[in-house]
């Protein structure tokens, strides 16, 4: 079974985080989840998340700190999930593969549909709660 290491982004403005749903055609199209995806061969994590969230929003963000790493397990492949904090240098995000972007408050996250790795992030940023000052 194939492995795979995705990064996701937490990028915050004014007390809410940054999220955006899975393009079409992808797996689990239409959830919603921190930006971010896959690691290219050849490329560290941080320089993954950079170009993911540039491709996808059109930003510059820093990745900061390593927030939590998720390990899970699909019907057809492994991934762990690499989760930064990040902080939003440069742009304001435009959805460019045809997802929706919304900035959501903390407990609002748990309203709405994210994959299960996502939910791990959820559950373990409400015991954080905010973003510590970077």
């Amino acid at each position: 079974m194939p492995h795979y290491d995705v990064t996701a982004g937490l990028i915050w403005k004014e007390g809410k985080i940054l999220i955006a749903t899975r393009p079409k055609g992808t797996h689990l199209e239409g959830f919603w989840e921190f930006p971010g995806g896959k690691q290219e061969e050849g490329e560290n994590l941080k320089e993954c998340l950079k170009r993911e969230i540039n491709e996808e929003l059109g930003i510059k963000v820093r990745v900061d700190e390593p927030f939590l790493t998720v390990d899970h397990e699909y019907p057809d492949k492994r991934i762990s999930l690499h989760v930064f904090d990040c902080t939003w240098l440069k742009g304001e995000p435009v959805p460019l593969q045809g997802q929706k972007i919304r900035w959501v408050m903390l407990p609002d996250l748990s309203k709405l549909r994210f994959p299960p790795p996502d939910v791990k992030v959820i559950k373990a940023l409400a015991k954080r709660g905010k973003r510590p000052a970077p």
